[in-house]
């Protein structure tokens, strides 16, 4: 078990830094967010089961050769009281610190859920009182309030999606369809759940780096996958104007003119505003206006087939190789 163990640890490291990190910094992602997402999640799978089952199989190494055997030699020590010879206090700890962080990590889950759970349906009630329909738009709200906001609100039997006053005044026919659409595909795709599971990751994990990346990464990603979505609604540089539109607008230039947001739009498509800046809180726009308005700005082929396979395939072998490693030692 000590070779599965070190085997572990190595997929552990390489996950932990290393591969999301180049991932991150990769330029196919906005090709084929939907890959990409696939990805993320197979790397945030893989390296929590690497790293937990690496400390949990070398504090099993004195109590047997194979993880069965050593489960059911640790229950049995445990129940007479005594421990195997050749224990040493790391492997203690190593134990002790699998069933820690594995427990951690599923708490913090768990109650990462039924936190947002709570919230939504406090912001259901608060937004059946302060809002009003949409007329001919079912499953449509509309709040008083200046600023152009839209997004979604799901839940069990009763989503909705949200709209300011500011917005609807903001933007025109077709550019308000592409917002409706692109939240809509929010819903639909259920973004959400993808986005709860990264944060629950960053929120357990604060001091690990790459999941704050992670997260960040994630929601961008499934900012894309629902601008593809619009796409199929309106053309590529309605959606840009108004993604630009409502982008600058929030950061305190509502004021710019359609003829800026234009500007803005053929900006965005210059590298040197599409490299990568500081990382913002996921929640916060700003930070994800220009890779979006550049891919609409100059669209790029998908991955093609192999590429796409290629990827996908990574993916299974992550989700599926430490599992194996684990159970088979």
């Amino acid at each position: 078990m000590i070779t599965a163990a070190a085997l572990l640890g190595v997929i552990a490291v390489l996950l932990a830094g290393p591969v999301p990190l180049a991932l991150a910094r990769a330029d196919w992602p906005a090709r084929s967010p939907g890959v990409a997402l696939v990805l993320w999640q197979a790397i945030a799978l893989s390296g929590g089961l690497s790293m937990i089952g690496s400390l949990l199989l070398y504090g099993l190494v004195p109590f047997g050769d194979a993880l069965g055997e050593s489960v059911s030699a640790l229950g049995g020590d445990l129940r007479a009281g005594t421990l195997p010879m050749g224990t040493s206090v790391i492997h203690v700890l190593a134990l002790g610190a699998a069933i820690l962080l594995g427990t951690h990590l599923l708490l913090n889950l768990l109650a990462t859920f039924v936190r947002a759970e709570r919230q939504r349906r406090h912001h259901h009630a608060l937004i059946a009182l302060l809002s009003d329909p949409l007329h001919g738009q079912p499953g449509m709200r509309v709040i008083d309030h200046p600023a152009p906001v839209a997004y979604c609100l799901p839940g069990a039997g009763h989503s909705a999606t949200v709209l300011s006053n500011g917005l609807l005044r903001l933007l025109d026919a077709d550019q308000m369809r592409a917002v409706i659409a692109h939240e809509q595909a929010h819903l639909v795709q259920r973004h959400h759940l993808v986005l709860l599971a990264f944060k629950s990751w960053h929120s357990a994990l604060p001091w690990f780096p790459i999941a704050n990346r992670a997260e960040n990464a994630v929601a961008l990603l499934v900012e894309m996958l629902a601008d593809d979505h619009a796409r199929r609604v309106v053309d590529d540089h309605t959606l840009a104007r108004a993604i630009a539109l409502v982008g600058f607008a929030l950061a305190g230039f509502a004021a710019a003119t359609s003829s800026e947001a234009d500007a803005a739009a053929r900006a965005a498509a210059s590298a040197s505003l599409v490299e990568p800046g500081p990382a913002a809180a996921p929640e916060h726009p700003a930070h994800q206006v220009m890779p979006r308005v550049a891919r609409l700005v100059n669209p790029t082929a998908p991955l093609r087939y192999t590429a796409t396979a290629g990827a996908l395939t990574v993916s299974a072998v992550l989700l599926a190789g430490p599992a194996f490693i684990l159970f088979a030692a």
